[in-house]
């Protein structure tokens, strides 16, 4: 498999960013939904969110690279289909990205709340630069917590896409974010 993306599927790179940013985002949603019925006295009322935290700067990381990937490869030819169908792909492709970026955003202002650095891995630390808004903890939550129900939503839909992609539509477009070309005979 090349490194880069050509007319008809997408290079290792541009997988390896959505295999390792789908399963990521899905289990930082559920260790999000998770954390929320810690007990001050559970053992991981302390870690699950440092965790979380930590993931969500390494996710934002990839999320930049990943854009930055797109911006200077080519992407795949789409399959044959309605223009108003590839118009919707490309809208909610664009909208997860706005999605994950937004939930970032404010999983960083929430964590960065009372002015506290947050610490990724022990690696580094990423600096509290705007606190002290009034509610911005509350606010910031309730934005991410929403933002996080809406990404899981359409995750569900683009998955449930490329699976009639490949069962019902019988085209390639699955096989190409797996990195392999299509087949011609379905």
């Amino acid at each position: 498999m090349q490194t880069r993306n050509n007319d008809s599927h997408y290079g290792w790179v541009a997988v390896a960013f959505h295999w390792l940013m789908a399963p990521a985002i899905i289990g930082m949603f559920a260790l999000g939904w998770w954390m929320r019925g810690l007990s001050y006295y559970d053992p991981w009322y302390r870690q699950g969110p440092d965790i979380h935290k930590a993931v969500g700067i390494l996710l934002l990381v990839l999320l930049v690279a990943r854009l930055l990937w797109r911006w200077f490869n080519q992407t795949p030819a789409p399959e044959p289909a309605p223009r108003w169908q590839q118009q919707a792909a490309s809208a909610a492709h664009w909208l997860l990205y706005g999605l994950l970026l937004a939930i970032c955003i404010t999983g960083y202002l929430i964590s960065t709340a009372d002015g506290r650095a947050i610490e990724v891995f022990n690696w580094f630390s990423v600096p509290a630069t705007l606190q002290g808004l009034e509610n911005q903890e509350d606010i910031a939550g309730a934005v991410h917590k929403w933002l996080a129900w809406t990404l899981m939503g359409l995750v569900a839909l683009h998955g449930l896409a490329a699976l009639k992609h490949h069962f019902i539509n019988r085209d390639g477009t699955l096989r190409k974010m797996l990195g392999l070309a299509p087949r011609k005979n379905y």
